[in-house]
């Protein structure tokens, strides 16, 4: 642009032509400040001019800016064409303003523009970015004349407001007039990909792409994000390479897709990669990235490095705070979570359905029902109890909290009953061993047509294990493959050991572990462990025990689980083999951990924890408590205990170390 400015600042005579050139060059380098200068600096100016510093605030994503310019243009009588009405209402769907693109509508059709096709693409943009989706339609419909522009501008409408049927129906039709001779653009192709994607129709999505003659950035971002939205995560990344492959260069909205994917995957290592491929790029860390960084970290339990990168970002939306609240809770972090809640709202950041969910889960996972009452208050007064996911964290979040009758009322005044709900509902009888009410309800989904998914599942499943109910759970196991057409996952696989290894078939949940598709996890062996204890198979234990510690030979939970298998059976040499192996190896067993709330203080109890400040008092009232415990005639369990230990330690002992700390 230096060089076109040095030979323009040579022109003996410069027209009106050369100006709106050189303007609209300085423009489209972002210079906005210069471009500005010459325009006022024009001796002349025509409408051309003026529509050139329209576009170039427009372009340069300052649409409020462009409105003032087309204000003072009324203001100074300057003549408008189609292209000044087609600048200022994308100006107004920048902005989302109704009001205003509905005054420029009426103008339009006081000058006898209302009829010309740019205009009106125009303003089916306009309205249906300000959600007014029936006036875009009805212009639409009252065009004379349409062009691919056209039909893009309105089926991307319908698509970007969540219609996805009107969209695909008004897709067909112009199908019908491209096959009349319209022809079919990249636009619109790019529009249909997004739908699809949408919809959940991935591989019509596909179908679409595959069929492109050329394909932008756009469409890129399109495929990609389908495959991400629709938990298609190594194709996503898959696809990545291939778009770098064909010398496409990523955008923000393409990493943001991406970086999701590896958080989806846990794939921490592809995720750093893609990290400092950003930070090389030169983007800088707008919100949407940052957002995925924060959340992509936190699911692969990096907390410190999603803090870092929440901290740096420049704009903290309710996404990114969402992200590292949920990255938190996700690690079981829940007081971090929680302090970030409560820095979110002094930062003056409003909390959208998402946090509230999130918070409600956190307070049920740590059974805060005071918190959650606050909460719960907060939804109730922004009215955003109607949201599906937040009744069912509400439902969810009573139960937790030890109140079934508030997470029935919850569950029963829930506007909207989806699979999400049922399922909070049916978890919340399977969680207290309300078995028999869960599968009743769950009978009762079925009866509504609701179909069910994996976590429902689960809960049915456990219920089952609960109750005894060996025949009913073998039932529902084939049932979600059979009817429903859902692979047990992992999880269901651990609830039929359980229910298996309850009823004392402990050899056949051994042949269901080694018939599955995939290999067992850790809680798979330890749920079997737990069952050979309780039936006193010690053989199977023994090839659980090696099992598990194939996994982690360094867990101290599998060899104490082994040990009081053996203890359960009286073979206290092997006892003391598997103590002498935990010592040598330097193995200690994990302290437990609950905690209680008490006047907005959640206190959390550890054993031998002597941090809070009133432990003496505490320890007092400990011992007070055992001694009553002994005039009450309670024996402790001495079983899984060392002859020598009991020579050693006072078996009461052992409950009079149990102290909290304050958080």
């Amino acid at each position: 642009m230096d060089h076109a400015l040095k030979v323009f600042e040579r022109m003996p005579q410069r027209d009106v032509i050369s100006w709106n050139t050189v303007i609209f060059g300085y423009a489209g380098i972002g210079n906005m400040g210069f471009a500005q200068s010459l325009f006022d600096s024009m001796p002349e100016r025509d409408v051309v001019s003026w529509n050139s510093l329209l576009s170039c605030y427009l372009n340069n994503g300052v649409s409020r800016n462009a409105i003032e310019i087309f204000v003072k243009m009324r203001s100074l009588k300057i003549p408008h064409d189609y292209a000044t009405f087609a600048v200022v209402l994308k100006a107004c769907s920048g902005v989302e303003d109704y009001g205003l693109g509905l005054q420029v509508h009426c103008l339009a059709i006081q000058m006898g523009f209302e009829n010309d096709v740019v205009t009106g693409s125009a303003l089916v943009d306009m309205y249906s970015k300000c959600k007014k989706l029936d006036d875009a339609f009805k212009v639409f419909r009252e065009m004379p004349e349409r062009n691919l522009v056209c039909w893009s501008a309105v089926i991307a409408g319908y698509v970007q407001n969540d219609r996805f049927i009107e969209g695909l129906k008004l897709f067909k039709d112009m199908l019908k007039v491209v096959k009349c001779g319209l022809g079919f653009n990249i636009c619109v192709a790019n529009t249909i990909l997004d739908m699809y994607g949408k919809c959940g129709a991935l591989m019509e999505a596909c179908l679409i792409f595959d069929e492109m003659e050329r394909r932008d950035a756009v469409s890129w971002n399109a495929i990609i994000a389908a495959h991400e939205q629709n938990e298609e995560r190594e194709e996503t990344l898959s696809l990545f390479v291939s778009m770098l492959r064909s010398k496409m260069e990523p955008d923000d909205f393409t990493y943001g897709s991406v970086v999701k994917a590896c958080a989806g995957q846990h794939a921490l290592n592809y995720g750093m990669e893609i990290h400092g491929r950003i930070i090389k790029s030169g983007m800088g860390l707008d919100w949407f990235v940052g957002s995925a960084l924060v959340d992509m970290y936190g699911k692969c339990g990096m907390l410190t490095e999603a803090e870092k990168i929440h901290d740096r970002l420049e704009e903290q939306t309710t996404v990114s705070w969402n992200s590292i609240i949920s990255g938190f809770s996700s690690q079981k972090q829940s007081e971090n979570a929680q302090r970030y809640f409560s820095l979110m709202l002094k930062m003056g950041v409003i909390p959208d359905n998402f946090t509230y969910a999130t918070v409600l889960d956190i307070c049920a996972n740590m059974a805060t029902v005071e918190l959650g009452k606050q909460i719960h208050a907060q939804v109730l007064k922004l009215q955003l109890h109607s949201d599906v996911y937040i009744a069912s964290t509400l439902v969810d979040m009573y139960s937790k909290c030890g109140n079934m009758q508030d997470s029935r009322l919850m569950f029963e005044k829930a506007p909207k009953r989806d699979y999400v709900t049922w399922s909070a509902m049916i978890c919340a009888y399977a969680y207290h061993g309300l078995g028999e009410e869960a599968i009743k309800l769950f009978e009762e989904m079925q009866l509504l047509n609701v179909k069910p998914n994996h976590t429902i599942f689960i809960s049915v499943l456990r219920a089952c294990a609960h109750m005894g109910y060996v025949d009913r759970g073998l039932h529902y196991f084939q049932k979600m493959q059979s009817h429903y057409g859902l692979d047990p996952h992992m999880e269901h696989y651990s609830c039929m050991v359980d229910l298996l290894g309850r009823s004392g078939q402990v050899n056949e949940a051994l042949n269901l572990i080694e018939s599955m598709p995939f290999e067992a996890d850790d809680v798979i062996w330890r749920t079997l462990l737990s069952n050979c204890r309780m039936q006193g198979n010690v053989e199977v234990a023994e090839k659980a025990i090696n099992s598990l510690l194939q996994l982690d030979p360094q867990d101290s939970s599998a060899f104490v689980l082994l040990s009081n298998v053996y203890a359960n059976a009286g073979m206290w040499g092997e006892v003391a083999k598997i103590r002498s192996i935990m010592k040598n190896c330097k193995l200690k067993k994990e302290p437990g951990c609950s905690w209680i709330e008490i006047r907005d203080e959640v206190h959390t109890f550890l054993v031998g924890d002597k941090a809070h400040p009133r432990s003496e008092e505490i320890y007092q009232q400990t011992h007070l408590l055992v001694d009553e415990m002994k005039w009450a005639g309670y024996v402790p369990d001495i079983d899984f205990m060392l002859d020598e230990e009991v020579e050693e330690q006072d078996p009461y002992e052992g409950l009079k170390t149990t102290v909290c700390s304050v958080r």
